[in-house]
């Protein structure tokens, strides 16, 4: 086994200082070839190092402007930033250099998610939840992305699909809950946004929401009875 292929099973495992150490000497050894920094940048972002992984990254480019997955570190980089523009322009280079990944199209998704372009970013978030059917954040975002579009019963069914996977989401919950009382459904919308506080008791949204509900209730009981 290389440094190389040792650097990142001890990346797997955690052993950060040990991972360095073998994509070091794999950069040594190989000073030419692009995974050595690849790998190094992508440990490096994984311990928020932005700036040097950035670096490491531009390096594997300008070895080779072939490889996909510095291209997607370098889009990673720039979406922790929060610099969305920037990170879509190379997530976008990954894919047409032949990264077709559910994790290519869900950062594209949200970096358009980012910049409140809803309605561009569902089809990046739809095609993130076929390549990765299991995906908790996936479908989440993509329901968030059909309500925003007004896609209601596409919206609440992602959400359900989240639950399917997730059933203590309280966000999904608590969304589920907006659905309902859109719908006027006022009942089921009370008992989402229950089962929100009963997984995060700090949830505002929820807490607000179902303040709301019970007021509407209880003045709907009241001219009942008059």
């Amino acid at each position: 086994m290389d440094a190389l292929q040792k650097g990142i099973q001890a990346m797997e495992k955690q052993n950060v200082e040990e991972a360095l150490q073998y994509f070091t000497e794999a950069i040594e050894e190989s000073p030419e070839e692009p995974l050595g920094y690849i790998n190094f940048g992508t440990l490096l972002l994984q311990m928020k190092e932005l700036d040097r992984a950035e670096r490491f990254f531009k390096k594997a480019i300008e070895i080779d402007e072939t490889a996909a997955t510095a291209y997607y570190g370098l889009g990673n980089v720039y979406y922790e930033k929060k610099w969305f523009q920037k990170a879509q322009s190379y997530f976008e280079q990954a894919h047409q250099k032949g990264l077709g990944s559910g994790d290519v199209y869900f950062m594209l998704g949200m970096c358009l998610v980012h910049q409140e372009q809803p309605k561009l970013a569902l089809p990046y978030l739809q095609r993130a939840t076929e390549l990765r059917k299991d995906d908790v954040d996936a479908w989440f975002q993509y329901g968030l992305a059909l309500a925003q579009t007004g896609q209601l019963d596409l919206a609440m069914g992602a959400l359900q699909k989240v639950l399917e996977l997730k059933e203590e989401h309280s966000d999904a919950h608590y969304n589920l809950g907006v659905a309902y009382l859109y719908k006027e459904q006022l009942n089921k919308a009370l008992s989402h946004f229950e089962r929100a506080l009963q997984i995060q008791p700090d949830h505002l949204l929820a807490g607000h929401g179902k303040g709301k509900i019970e007021q509407m209730l209880n003045e709907e009981q009241k001219e009942n009875e008059s």
